[in-house]
């Protein structure tokens, strides 16, 4: 079922690209194969750290996109709800994902529509370097939680070698202007949209949560938390990235984080 909402200016994402992300960057909206992978990590953490299986817990999955992975946790959970503010990607979802317990919403990740204590879990997975104000984003996130529920949330560092959505080195690093004469430069863009923040900036924004670290367990045991699409065990990156997020935390590229509301 599909909910479509209509999102004032004010609220709005006014960032044109965003309306239609899905559309324009299709390889990543629709690699079906690539999100079953983060759903099946997602479902393992969350039951690492609720110790039973999923069935009772209504979720919400914030920046769903084309739904795969909400398609795949509403076969676990007892509600799911899926919201995006682009609007071809919720319709693709609609039609292509149907389950009596799932729902499609258009709608802004910075002013959710619904109340407030109402989900047991958010999946909040790379989104927040896409919205105006990811403060904004995780206070909602943080209202519409029940008192300790959790979200899951996945976030690129600011500070990483290769940006992620544009395969340039160094771009998140750039100041803003530079980082636009960059993608233009290679033909890439015109406009560097994204806003990454460091370790320090996202802790500072999380304040109201309890932070639960998976980011080393998974790379400890990639196997464990069906990671290995991230990371291969036993390969020589792993052991990287073991020593990094030892000795330079601030460093790790992304970050995998259970967010707890605790009053």
């Amino acid at each position: 079922m599909i909910y479509p909402l209509v999102i004032e200016e004010r609220n709005a994402v006014i960032r044109e690209y965003q309306w239609s992300f899905s559309q324009k960057y299709q390889d990543a909206a629709h690699n079906r194969k690539l999100k079953e992978n983060k759903a099946q990590t997602i479902c393992a953490v969350i039951e690492n750290h609720v110790g039973k299986n999923l069935q009772d817990l209504s979720v919400l999955d914030v920046g769903a996109s084309t739904g795969t992975i909400a398609d795949y946790l509403s076969g676990k959970v007892r509600y799911m709800a899926a919201v995006d503010i682009d609007a071809p990607a919720i319709e693709y979802a609609a039609k292509t994902y149907s389950s009596p317990n799932l729902d499609f919403l258009v709608g802004d990740a910075m002013n959710l529509s619904f109340g407030s204590h109402t989900f047991d879990v958010v999946i909040c997975a790379h989104v927040y370097e896409h919205v105006p104000s990811a403060q904004q984003m995780t206070s909602e996130v943080y209202r519409v939680l029940k008192n300790g529920g959790i979200c899951y949330f996945a976030a690129g560092n600011k500070f990483q070698l290769m940006e992620p959505h544009y395969r340039l080195p160094f771009l998140s690093l750039m100041p803003r202007q530079s980082a636009n004469l960059y993608l233009k430069f290679t033909r890439k863009g015109d406009n560097y949209y994204e806003k990454h923040l460091t370790y320090w900036e996202l802790r500072e924004i999380l304040r109201p949560f309890e932070i639960i670290d998976y980011t080393s367990r998974i790379i400890k045991n990639p196997t464990h938390f069906r990671a290995q699409y991230m990371i291969r065990p036993g390969s020589k990156m792993q052991k990287i990235a073991q020593f990094v997020a030892t000795h330079a935390y601030w460093a790790v590229p992304t970050y995998i984080w259970l967010l707890k509301k605790t009053r």
